[in-house]
């Protein structure tokens, strides 16, 4: 019996991110040592950057100089001796790649990917509250909605019929949320109100201008009782 992958490809990425991060981190810290027997502090400090933000790239370039000018040096080195640089070098780095991730895992788009992760997991308790982190951090109507959607599905109508209605305010373009209400409503006991949701949603171009859907088909049933 074959075994499923649990983790998903974003997740995956924010697993292996931080760890390709400190590798790059050592790896600079291992030029800025290289670079120290040949150039001066701030030539040495710049291919370590270089190294750190571009490794790829920077490298090789740094392994042909090497090569190339193996008998050349600008001048004598100069200033902290190379292990009290090293462990300078590496633990800055390192408190600055950490402070990046920290500060990037709590943006909006960090948020969203995680509630979205949650959502193909099927961990809707998860999902509420990224996106709720997520609106913490800017307010937004499509936002609004998709954690309506999640409130919807765990049984927290009320709630959800909240948030549909501020992304409807708010200038949501998805025109089927007055359906949504509307059904949610309806569940409710709340005729009158999901009666009016009803046909705000059949007199939508979702209803009107393109062929009806079954929504369209149960919204009008809804209405005419039939």
């Amino acid at each position: 019996m074959s075994v499923k992958p649990t983790l998903s490809a974003g997740e995956l990425f924010d697993f292996i991110r931080p760890a390709v991060l400190v590798a790059s981190a050592l790896i600079s810290t291992w030029v800025l040592v290289r670079a120290r027997r040949r150039y001066h502090f701030w030539s040495s400090l710049l291919w370590a950057l270089g190294t750190l933000l571009s490794p790829l790239v920077v490298i090789p370039l740094f392994l042909a100089a090497c090569w190339f000018g193996s008998n050349s040096r600008d001048e004598p080195a100069r200033g902290p001796n190379k292990l009290t640089l090293a462990l300078i070098y590496s633990v800055v780095t390192l408190l600055a790649i950490g402070a990046y991730l920290y500060l990037d895992s709590r943006t909006v788009d960090a948020h969203l990917a995680r509630a979205a992760q949650a959502r193909i997991k099927g961990n809707r308790g998860k999902a509420i509250a990224e996106y709720r982190a997520a609106l913490t951090k800017e307010d937004n109507p499509h936002t609004h909605k998709l954690l309506a959607i999640e409130l919807a599905d765990a049984g927290d109508r009320t709630t959800a019929i909240q948030e549909f209605r501020r992304a409807e305010a708010e200038g949501e373009t998805d025109e089927t949320i007055p359906y949504r209400i509307g059904e949610l409503l309806y569940s409710l006991n709340q005729a009158a109100e999901a009666d009016l949701e009803y046909r705000k949603f059949l007199n939508s171009t979702a209803c009107t201008q393109s062929p009806g859907d079954v929504r369209c088909e149960k919204a009008v049933s809804r209405v005419t009782g039939k």
